[in-house]
């Protein structure tokens, strides 16, 4: 017999050999949950509900509302679609690309190459809701690579033939779901019948696939139009069409052939002929007669690479003629003992209401009126402002640079005429996918990008960074995001290559995290994930790159 200890009320019971993580939690029902177990972590490894337990192990059981548990929701969400459409539609190709209004954007080719109709996505809708009601299995199967390699090629799928052919497992797992099989880099649910939330609609010329909400999984996410958002992932993809790089896949096997120097050169000049391009704009309306530009607010989420953009797009603006001047919100902090706090006691450094804006905008409209202004430094040792003599003023050809976590919200800036303002939002689009059915949540990016800066900085141990994470993001989800539209122009930090690079840094830090922690599941997982990338060293990574404001060794100098 088995003892397993169950974490969620720290009892242990006796189990037989082979018990299966739903066979184990049937046997405690004063377990409470507010949403449908779906997953569990043993011994701090995320596990599907269906793994059998062959020795003493802890288990904590999941739920909807934990971000593993919507990621086991959503794969197998994804599973039932991509069976739905090659059901109804065979010989389709479904491409489930990247996360956007809440959902899941999908491309969608018929075998005819006729048009996507209302009536189409009717027919797919009915199928998935067949598949749910008939509460198909999801059967995992662990093979020789070679073997899930030559399943695929056979089906087609040469972009999963070239992840597995240079991930390097001997072993791997890939999943059925009646006579359809796929492949997906996580666990799965039980069965299609767990999927009780989920819309389908037409959104722009392919799918959106509609989730259970982050903050409520018990609703659906309400749809946002993001028009902006949209046209810039679309931008990064057809990039990636034209340099044949899709999937890690093509990533891997390119970098295998030597081409890792070209890649980087090319992603680099890629985001540089942006950068050029949004300087070029904001130049253009500078000189214009009428909505003239003199303040560009530059916001992102953390680990967007918005501090290296910033530096970047200034050089550029030199380059036209201009004169940039930053100009720091993080000056404009309220004392301490003014800051507002969070529920739980600490202070609440996101919330808007820490920004003196009544000061700020003063000295703004003082500016742009051409007048001298003694600015703020703030003393972030002694939580309050100090005034050191520190004068700006305005001069011919100077446009003022405003980069904070609040640029676009109107209400940093409500007293500044909008046609004075030129708005961007930089972040980490990440358009190269695993394969056709498994994308690269930007999270991810951004979330290694932060682990090796603050480990390296030895500002924080990557325990504590993947421990303070969730809250970041809480802090994004109600200051940033919301705000994104607003802008005139959105960047994408992301680099095609840097995963591969990334690696190199974030294996020894995520082995530091230790297994008995709660954290060691997020490190577990992006460990795994990481594996999947061919990994290129760092050498020929430019030293203006918005990697090195991560992995170091940029030429820029940054506020410590």
């Amino acid at each position: 017999m088995l003892q397993i200890r169950c974490k969620n009320n720290n009892t242990t019971k006796s189990f037989p050999e082979g018990s299966t993580l739903l066979e184990v939690l049937k046997e405690y029902p004063e377990l409470k949950f507010r949403y449908p177990v779906v997953c569990a972590k043993v011994n701090n490894k995320m596990q599907g509900l269906k793994f059998r337990l062959y020795q003493n192990r802890d288990v904590e059981f999941v739920d909807m509302s934990d971000p593993s548990g919507r990621r086991v929701y959503i794969r197998s969400l994804c599973f039932v679609l991509y069976k739905a459409t090659t059901d109804v539609f065979p010989g389709s190709k479904l491409f489930i690309e990247h996360p956007i209004s809440r959902g899941y954007y999908c491309n969608f080719h018929k075998a005819d190459s006729s048009p996507l109709t209302v009536a189409d996505i009717e027919k797919i809708r009915a199928r998935m809701r067949r598949i749910i009601k008939l509460d198909m299995p999801f059967r995992r199967n662990e093979t020789p690579t070679e073997e899930a390699i030559r399943i695929f090629r056979e089906r087609g799928f040469s972009d999963k033939v070239k992840l597995l052919e240079t991930n390097g497992q001997v072993y791997c797992d890939y999943y059925t779901l009646g006579d359809t099989v796929d492949y997906y880099y996580g666990a799965l649910l039980p069965s299609a019948g767990y999927l009780k939330l989920w819309k389908l609609q037409s959104y722009n010329d392919g799918l959106l696939l509609q989730v259970p909400d982050r903050q409520n999984p018990g609703k659906i996410a309400k749809v946002e139009a993001q028009p902006k958002a949209f046209e810039a992932f679309s931008e990064y993809l057809k990039w990636n069409i034209i340099m044949h790089l899709n999937y890690v896949g093509d990533v891997n096997k390119a970098t295998l052939r030597g081409r890792a120097s070209e890649l980087i050169q090319v992603s680099e000049a890629l985001q540089e002929r942006k950068i050029v391009q949004i300087a070029e704009e904001i130049d253009r309306r500078y000189h214009a007669h009428e909505n003239y530009v003199r303040v560009v607010l530059i916001t992102g989420p953390s680990s967007s690479g918005k501090t290296t953009f910033c530096k970047r797009l200034e050089i550029q603006l030199l380059a036209c003629g201009l004169r940039p001047m930053t100009f720091s919100t993080d000056d404009y902090f309220v004392n301490r003992v003014d800051t507002p706090k969070l529920p739980n006691g600490q202070y609440d450094f996101d919330n808007i209401a820490a920004v003196d804006r009544k000061t700020m905008e003063r000295d703004l409209k003082a500016l742009l009126a051409g007048k001298e202004v003694e600015v703020p430094e703030y003393n972030f040792t002694l939580g309050k402002r100090e005034y050191k003599g520190k004068k700006l003023k305005m001069g011919e050809d100077r446009v003022l640079i405003i980069e904070g976590i609040h640029a676009l919200n109107p209400k940093l800036t409500a007293q500044i005429p909008d046609h004075l303002k030129f708005r961007i939002y930089v972040s980490t689009l990440t358009t190269v996918s695993l394969d056709s059915h498994n994308w690269i949540p930007t999270r991810d990016n951004r979330l290694l990008r932060r682990i090796i800066r603050d480990y390296n900085k030895g500002a924080f141990t990557a325990r504590e960074t993947i421990s303070q994470w969730p809250s970041v993001c809480q802090a994004e989800q109600k200051w940033i995001f919301p705000y994104s539209e607003n802008a005139d122009v959105m960047f994408n930090s992301a680099l095609n290559i840097e995963f591969a690079v990334l690696r190199n840094y974030a294996e020894p830090i995520l082995a530091t995290v230790p297994r008995n922690c709660p954290e060691y599941s997020e490190a577990y997982r992006l460990l795994k994930f990481i594996h999947y990338f061919t990994p290129i060293p760092d050498n020929e990574i430019p030293p203006t790159s918005i990697m090195r404001e991560f992995v170091g060794g940029s030429s820029f100098k940054y506020k410590k």
